[in-house]
């Protein structure tokens, strides 16, 4: 036995409440999901990608980028730049959604011009209930984000990030040991190698999961 199928929607059949979100974003051409990321919910977690990540249209051509290993809390939100309006002008409405000739001398320009790229969730974060990430934040390897945190700008890797607006606390481990753990990118690995080695992983023992490095193939 090395792990749960990463391609099984369910994969701890007695708490329907956590889905893989793999799965659920196959044939979405915006998103990418890693193997084992899963979503934590009551009530209708498979509609995470309806109910949790929101504004997030086709025609702006914005990704939605998920790590694999990822523990994402009940009511976390994912904001994407399609919740961004018109900003130039003196009016923010979007008068032109509404049509009925108010579609006229609409420029999507106007519009493009307030987005801020693609939404990426690094490896092995840990997002909080309810926390809120906005559009165009890259979340870096291990980080975790505080319940009810809102995330408006980058996070560092192995970083620690709560509050409204979302503020950098610490670092999980000090600068050698990151980067020496991005080196290392665990996450990578084989699911029988992370078997075979989950005690260095679980572990704060750098030289320990240096030694299973250097047992990978």
């Amino acid at each position: 036995m090395h792990g749960p199928d990463s391609d099984t929607l369910h994969p701890v059949p007695e708490h329907s409440r956590i889905v893989f979100l793999k799965p659920l974003a196959e044939g979405r051409g915006n998103v990418g999901v890693g193997a084992y990321s899963y979503y934590d919910d009551p009530d209708a977690p498979e509609a995470f990608f309806e109910r949790n990540v929101l504004y997030h249209f086709d025609f702006l051509g914005d990704r939605l980028e998920i790590g694999g290993f990822c523990a994402i809390g009940t009511g976390a939100r994912i904001i994407m730049n399609g919740a961004n309006h018109a900003m130039a002008g003196f009016s923010t409405f979007p008068f032109n959604i509404f049509g009925r000739g108010w579609e006229a001398g609409f420029d999507i320009a106007s519009y493009t011009a307030n987005v801020r790229g693609d939404t990426v969730i690094g490896n092995d974060v840990w997002i909080g209930a309810r926390a809120t990430i906005l559009p165009g934040v890259r979340i870096g390897d291990g980080a975790i984000i505080g319940t009810e945190a809102v995330v408006g700008s980058d996070v560092p890797p192995y970083a620690i990030v709560a509050g409204n607006p979302g503020r950098v606390l610490r670092t999980r481990f000090d600068p050698a040991t990151i980067d020496e753990l991005l080196s290392i990118a665990w996450w990578n690995w084989p699911p029988e190698t992370i078997t075979e080695h989950l005690a260095a992983i679980r572990g704060a023992n750098i030289a320990a999961l240096r030694a299973a490095r250097n047992q990978t193939p």
